[in-house]
């Protein structure tokens, strides 16, 4: 099957101050991911990101390459991490089938040819949230369950950012080259995540929301420190943050949401910290 791709084009902080509205979503904006029987990529000229969503539900679905990649297989030059975010499924990456469930990860390391995605009940599929980087090295396919995160609790129900962070696809549980990426709750009663915000100039990253209830909407800010801007964002969607752009939400109620970044080293503590006071 034909992959349906786009590409986005990188922004300096010059351009996107006169943005309005509609031209900031249109750049950063990513929506309608989970496709059934397609799968759907975005690749960002940030760090040559690709974001993506694959949704079995006919039968099987094959990750080929996309013209941008001039590559003869997706993997060829890059490595892969998927979460699935619907029902049970498997992802069979050269004949080696690895069962996904609910909020479970898979890495899948430089090299691989045939990367498939299959939903265990058409009724109920797997949804396939996926990030893809470049690659220098071939590293080993594996998956992540929600057992085997490394889980951190953050924030506090007085400054509303209460959420449960999970490491799935780092450097302390996968090898990876570049790709890092996790899973964050908001607990009920807190709005906030990643906040205090941030900036690390040596990654850029990309947010998915899900589990935002029907009626209710996650306020994403960007840009820099003293020139924010913002998104509404609906339930499934993604917003592609730049190196030099704080990345934070606010719900009008409780979530969930997927990060994943690459760039320059693999140091989860690589940031800079937005003072609250110093926002503008």
């Amino acid at each position: 099957m034909a992959e349906k791709f786009e590409v986005r084009y990188a922004a300096s902080p010059r351009e996107v101050k006169q943005m309005d509205t509609t031209e900031l979503r249109d750049e950063f904006l990513v929506q309608d991911l989970l496709i059934a029987d397609k799968v759907k990529l975005v690749y960002s000229h940030y760090d040559r990101y690709i974001v993506g969503g694959a949704v079995p539900v006919a039968g099987p679905i094959a990750l080929e390459s996309i013209d941008p990649l001039k590559a003869s297989y997706f993997l060829e030059r890059r490595e892969l991490g998927a979460i699935n975010v619907g029902g049970s499924g498997t992802v069979t990456v050269d004949g080696e089938v690895f069962a996904i469930d609910f909020k479970e990860a898979l890495y899948v390391g430089q090299g691989a040819k045939e990367v498939v995605f299959a939903s265990d009940d058409a009724a109920n599929p797997a949804k396939f949230y996926i990030n893809s980087t470049p690659a220098h090295k071939a590293f080993p396919n594996k998956k992540v369950g929600r057992e085997d995160a490394e889980v951190v609790e953050l924030g506090s129900p007085e400054t509303v950012n209460a959420r449960t962070l999970r490491k799935l696809i780092v450097n302390s549980i996968v090898d990876t080259c570049q790709l890092q990426m996790g899973m964050t709750e908001i607990k009920s009663g807190s709005a906030w995540n990643t906040m205090p915000a941030h900036v690390h100039d040596r990654r850029m990253e990309v947010y998915f929301y899900m589990e935002i209830p029907e009626e209710q909407a996650v306020c994403h800010f960007m840009g820099q420190t003293n020139e924010t801007r913002h998104i509404w964002m609906g339930n499934n969607e993604a917003v592609i943050s730049p190196p030099w752009s704080i990345h934070s939400g606010a719900g009008t109620s409780n979530y969930t949401f997927i990060w994943g970044m690459a760039g320059e080293n693999l140091d989860y503590g690589d940031m800079d910290v937005a003072k609250i006071t110093d926002l503008r």
